[in-house]
């Protein structure tokens, strides 16, 4: 019998500025990381104004984790150290494992029209922090979709599913953390029981609408704009507002490590950022 995970806790995303001064809301990331381990950070971008995102990312360097951008609308260009290029366009996703380390830029690639996405920061355990980087470029249609029974649509980014009978497979599966990556949209007053490995961390991010999460307690309600955090349990059970609602779902294999964070690095203890930090100095974070 499902045990249907209670909502514990709802994050209001903040106002934030990041890179040449894109404009995007903070959704979580920087203060008590362990309470999303192994989730570090989500940012929000959606603006139909170039100058709130014109200025982009320009190059900048990351060590000890993965980066996880999920494009919606625009257009973005991704080039790092070793001049590899990828073109995100509405749909795509980019996987990147900074490992060791990784010099990259992320600018746009228009200069009118809606910029909108999301960027996921997830944590690497201390085994794999310094493995050399490497990044998947993934079109829309490299991520499996299926119509849910009771209306709305499943797109499976991260990890497998079984779900109405079948057996979905997105195209990043495995690793330390087993990463579950759903994007979701339901339909007016729409429900759908989703399952969920007993041994993850559950997120999820409504981004449009709002959603009842029907725990095994209580029901509590996720409006947009709000991250909500789960207990305990093997399935999410959703219902959509009269509006409807999209929302993402994450789930994780906590790592349970100390989380020392920098800027862009991020890793177990002090000493280690300190060398990170140096190593960008001297040139040799990607060494």
């Amino acid at each position: 019998m499902s045990q249907y995970r209670d909502l514990t806790e709802a994050v209001v995303g903040q106002p934030a500025s990041d890179g040449a001064g894109v404009r995007l809301t903070r959704v979580f990331g920087g203060r008590d990381a362990a309470r999303f381990d192994p989730f570090l950070m989500l940012d929000e971008f959606d603006s139909d104004s170039a100058e709130d995102y014109i200025g982009g990312f320009p190059s900048h360097p990351h060590r000890g984790f993965e980066t996880v951008t999920y494009m919606l609308e625009g257009r973005m260009l991704h080039e790092d150290h070793l001049g590899n290029q990828g073109l995100l366009g509405p749909g795509d996703v980019q996987w990147m494992t900074a490992g060791r380390g990784i010099i990259h830029s992320e600018m746009p690639q228009q200069d009118h029209g809606t910029m909108r996405g999301f960027q996921l920061w997830l944590n690497l355990p201390a085994a794999d922090k310094m493995q050399p980087a490497h990044y998947r470029d993934l079109p829309a249609t490299a991520m499996p979709e299926c119509e849910l029974s009771g209306g709305g649509q499943l797109k499976l980014i991260a990890g497998r599913l079984e779900h109405q009978g079948q057996s979905l497979t997105g195209p990043i599966t495995g690793g330390a953390t087993e990463p579950l990556y759903i994007d979701l949209q339901l339909p007016e007053n729409t429900r759908v029981t989703l399952p969920v490995p007993a041994t993850h961390r559950v997120l999820s991010y409504v981004y449009e609408g709002n959603v009842t999460v029907h725990g095994a307690a209580r029901a509590a309600n996720l409006r947009k704009g709000q991250l909500g955090r789960y207990g305990e349990g093997d399935s999410v059970r959703l219902e959509a507002g009269q509006a409807g609602a999209r929302l993402l779902l994450l789930a994780g294999r906590p790592i349970g490590e100390p989380i020392v964070q920098y800027g862009p690095f991020v890793m177990n203890t002090e000493a280690e950022i300190h060398q990170a930090i140096k190593d960008y100095q001297l040139g040799q974070l990607t060494a």
